[in-house]
């Protein structure tokens, strides 16, 4: 498409996204709880980091290879979980799937998607991961665990942050709701008609959540999921050490600091300020990642210095699918990958280990 600016980084990305996606869905993709605090800050905790970087290090021969779960990626980067993405492109995950194959990585596939697990499995040769919530029914949530397990799904990434849906004031003012002839075939035996259904002032979303989705979830349900596969598990929206050092305890393979994108607690810690009192908690336990704001290889580098060995892409990569499917996905993915390359090499590092707490000023 034809837009003003080039395309050159993560943010020409959401520019050109937000004139070529019908409001109702940019607002639900782009915005955050509340007054939207959070978003702001997000983005600020990582500028309010300094790089110390170093000199003199032989960095002609460079190497982003991460290991992960047993999985090789080449770079420290995964595609986040977020639903509903044939609203942005036709394709929808496939066609980010097959974006994060190309760039050497893999993604988490949301329980709101709208492309099958079986599909997206084979759509990448990449790892594949599975988002899951924890339903009132929990005959359902064990059905989706023992579906994606036979899909191939190597992790499940449960979300504990949103027992109920965050205030999504855009929602709310859009009258957000998911048309009925957009699939969500992973949860085909949850009634979703309600979702479909467009109420002035009210997001069918947040009805959904309440309706399905089960508040009263605790530590014992993460030992009962952990009781009911083998498959390693990573929690999803732990902003504190403690928190951390619980999932962990009750079978955690490892956690993701998280705050959903800022969509659901307003004025909720920065996942760039948490980050590392999560880090010094686990000391070196399990896998830790984290998302939330990420839009600069700089922002990566001051990830891994932090203590994670991953970060989640989320927004931008939805851009570059409104954009340009596929192509426009693979596009945003391999912005960052070079952008990562560039400041891993101007901070001194030849790798991801390379990147130590000792070249970041907080």
């Amino acid at each position: 498409m034809t837009t003003t600016s080039p395309l050159i980084n993560l943010h020409a990305y959401e520019s050109a996204a937000a004139e070529c996606l019908p409001r109702m869905v940019f607002d639900y993709f782009a915005g955050g709880a509340g007054d939207e605090v959070l978003l702001r800050t997000a983005r600020a905790a990582w500028d309010d980091i300094a790089v110390r970087y170093r000199v003199l290090r032989d960095v002609a021969v460079r190497s982003q290879r991460t290991e992960l779960l047993g999985h090789t990626l080449d770079w420290p980067v995964l595609v986040a979980p977020m639903a509903f993405q044939q609203l942005a492109h036709a394709d929808g995950e496939l066609a980010c799937a097959r974006a994060a194959d190309a760039t050497g990585t893999g993604m988490i596939l949301s329980t709101l998607a709208t492309q099958p697990i079986e599909a997206v499995r084979a759509a990448t040769q990449g790892p594949l991961w599975f988002q899951l919530y924890i339903f009132r029914d929990r005959g359902l949530t064990e059905a989706l665990v023992r579906r994606a397990e036979q899909a191939g799904c190597t992790a499940l990434v449960l979300t504990v942050d949103a027992p109920l849906l965050g205030r999504r004031e855009r929602d709310l003012i859009n009258g957000f709701h998911v048309p009925a002839d957009t699939p969500l075939p992973n949860v085909s035996a949850v009634p979703r008609d309600a979702l479909a259904q467009r109420v002035e002032t009210a997001s069918s979303l947040a009805a959904f959540a309440e309706r399905h989705w089960d508040a009263s979830i605790a530590w014992a349900d993460l030992e009962w999921l952990r009781s009911i596969t083998q498959v390693p598990i990573l929690v999803k929206g732990i902003v504190r050490g403690d928190d951390a050092d619980r999932a962990l305890q009750h079978g955690a393979m490892g956690v993701i600091v998280s705050n959903h994108g800022g969509r659901q607690l307003d004025t909720a810690l920065p996942t760039a300020r948490a980050l590392p009192e999560i880090a010094e908690a686990m000391a070196g336990r399990g896998a830790l990642l984290v998302d939330g704001g990420i839009r600069r290889g700089t922002d990566v580098v001051k990830a891994l210095a932090l203590g994670a060995q991953a970060v989640l892409l989320g927004r931008p990569v939805l851009w570059g699918l409104a954009v340009d499917g596929a192509a426009g996905a693979q596009r945003v993915l391999q912005i960052l990958k070079d952008e990562c390359d560039l400041a891993l090499a101007l901070s001194g590092c030849r790798t991801p280990a390379e990147a130590t707490p000792d070249l970041i000023v907080r």
